[in-house]
């Protein structure tokens, strides 16, 4: 196997997490958005939880493109 192929394959394998990213956004959003409609009154609290769980779950994609590129270019 070519070592440029193998760097390739190595970084698609290391965007396999971008999907758990995507799925886990989606539920921290609909369970947000859940929640303020059966309780608009607990928004203030509940919106700050909710961009901090998005803040960490992003930064999993960003360590995994960042994973992607060192494996790509280094």
């Amino acid at each position: 196997m070519d070592v440029a192929a193998a760097k390739a394959l190595g970084a698609g394998i290391a965007m396999i997490a971008l999907a758990g990213v995507g799925i886990g956004i989606g539920q921290i959003f609909s369970t947000l958005v859940s929640s303020i409609a059966r309780n608009p009154s607990a928004r203030p609290q509940v919106f700050g939880i909710g961009i901090l769980g998005f803040a960490l779950t992003e930064a999993v994609a960003l360590y995994a493109l960042v994973i992607a590129f060192i494996i790509l270019f280094v």
